[in-house]
């Protein structure tokens, strides 16, 4: 893993240590990769709700507010609970366009005992994400859930 992605997992470590509120460590944390990581245009939350994925804390342009479990990359991530990477977003079979000026983009879906949802980062950059930006973006997850449980 590269030094920037070391340090700014350090930095979450430290900021969310001190926190338990799962809302403010979002809030938080979005902020930190979205003023810390280079081309990216979005990075935020979103919660399971009744059965659909609502719109948590974020940073970037306004952002769809409810998808449904299996539709567009957030969706479809939570439903096969597995990470996804998708290079050209416009090119995912029902990809949904709350920012046209996004292009790729990492979500990374997590069930804990208090928080179900995901963690989504867009960028307007076509092939942003490699497998070392999902494992980075995997381990935040996993700091996130440990300081908000």
């Amino acid at each position: 893993m590269s030094t920037e992605y070391s340090l700014l997992l350090k930095q979450a470590e430290a900021l969310l240590s001190i926190e338990t509120d799962s809302i403010a460590n979002a809030a938080n944390l979005a902020a930190l990769i979205f003023n810390n990581v280079a081309r990216v245009n979005w990075a935020g939350f979103y919660f399971l709700q009744e059965n659909e994925l609502v719109l948590g804390p974020f940073s970037g342009q306004v952002a769809c507010t409810r998808i449904a479990i299996d539709a567009g990359v957030c969706g479809t991530a939570f439903a096969k609970q597995e990470t996804l990477v998708v290079d050209d977003v416009h090119q995912f079979e029902g990809h949904i366009a709350c920012d046209i000026a996004s292009r790729s983009e990492v979500v990374v879906p997590f069930i804990s005992e208090n928080l179900t949802g995901v963690l989504d980062i867009d960028s307007p950059d076509k092939n942003r994400f490699t497998e070392k930006n999902k494992q980075f973006y995997q381990q935040l997850v996993a700091i996130y859930l440990r300081a908000c449980n």
